[in-house]
């Protein structure tokens, strides 16, 4: 059991993706590196005091590997990824789940899981989650990664 079990539910999203989950698993990895490399986003997880701060570890993602504001806790690849985190207004986990639904075909969840303890957190949740930027964010994550993954190269590189 990890952390973002006992955390509550904030929400899901879901996209269905034409490739299969080896694909999708890559593309997965290659997008969470892509968007967490972003100067905003560095500049963020140093803003809220994020237990993380940098990416390091291995690639594709594994225990241990980490993203601004995230931490790996579980990687089965064609799976499972968990990333869990924490700073000064909130504790959460963003679980992603990949499930094959037939040749070159899968399902992509994305869980949101997060406590705000505290005023503050009662605020930088309805500032994140109240807004709707969090959901917004998620979903056009999972685009991204349905579109490179559905790209005729199959490996979330653009042909050229």
């Amino acid at each position: 059991m990890h952390m973002g079990d006992l955390l509550p539910y904030v929400d899901e999203h879901t996209t269905v993706i034409a490739a299969g989950t080896e694909v999708v698993w890559r593309v997965l990895g290659n997008t969470l590196d892509r968007s967490s490399s972003r100067p905003g986003a560095v500049g963020y997880a140093r803003l809220v005091d994020c237990a993380d701060r940098t990416a390091s570890g291995p690639r594709p993602p594994a225990e241990g590997s980490t993203f601004p504001g995230f931490r790996v806790t579980t990687a089965v690849p064609g799976r499972e990824l968990v990333l869990e985190g924490r700073h000064r207004f909130s504790t959460y986990a963003l679980t992603f789940r990949l499930e094959e639904l037939g040749p070159d075909r899968s399902r992509l969840r994305a869980e949101t899981r997060a406590a705000f303890p505290g005023p503050t957190g009662r605020l930088y949740r309805r500032l994140v989650i109240g807004t709707g930027g969090h959901g917004m964010g998620v979903r056009r994550l999972l685009a991204g990664i349905r579109r490179r993954s559905e790209e005729p190269a199959g490996d979330g590189h653009r042909s050229r």
